[in-house]
């Protein structure tokens, strides 16, 4: 566990971390090198931003995360978590710049402002469906990424709620 904002090495490779919650409180980016790796706060410019309506996610955090981000040199490559790939793109990318995000993030480019976009972030999070791993992913989340306690057989067990499917 690094404390925030705390420097280590990778091999003779500098790096450090950054908290960027947000999406979930627990979000961390790291940067590694010439190299920042963002997991799920930012996706491509084309296609936004993290969601915030997790547990104790919060839109005003992820705003405040990304401009911690956007304060990083603007050729620093920046690497996500996963690509949704919009519609009218042909192919999957994972890297992108400070400066393209900057420019041109359709959630939160240089013109948006804190509240247009915890506004618009609170509407579009309202719509969406709760993710099929969520109720597994918020156990082990919870539980700081430990997994639960094994039963009396010896085996430990996700649950799920009967009334979700």
């Amino acid at each position: 566990m690094f404390e925030d904002y705390e420097h280590f090495k990778i091999g003779e490779i500098e790096a450090y971390n950054i908290p960027t919650p947000g999406h979930t409180p627990a979000c961390l980016s790291y940067v590694i090198a010439d190299a920042v790796f963002v997991g799920d706060t930012l996706f491509m410019p084309d296609y936004g931003s993290a969601r915030c309506d997790f547990p104790k996610g919060s839109a005003a955090e992820l705003y405040d995360s990304v401009q911690k981000l956007y304060t990083l040199p603007d050729d620093m490559r920046m690497f996500l978590c996963h690509d949704y790939k919009p519609e009218g793109r042909d192919e999957y990318i994972c890297q992108t710049d400070i400066k393209t995000q900057k420019q041109s993030n359709i959630h939160l480019n240089r013109q948006v402002s804190k509240d247009s976009f915890i506004k618009m972030r609170q509407e579009r999070d309202a719509t969406l469906a709760m993710p099929k791993l969520i109720l597994p992913s918020i156990q082990i989340n919870m539980n700081g990424g430990n997994f639960p306690e094994p039963e009396a057989n010896g085996i430990r067990y996700l649950k799920i709620p009967f009334n979700y499917f």
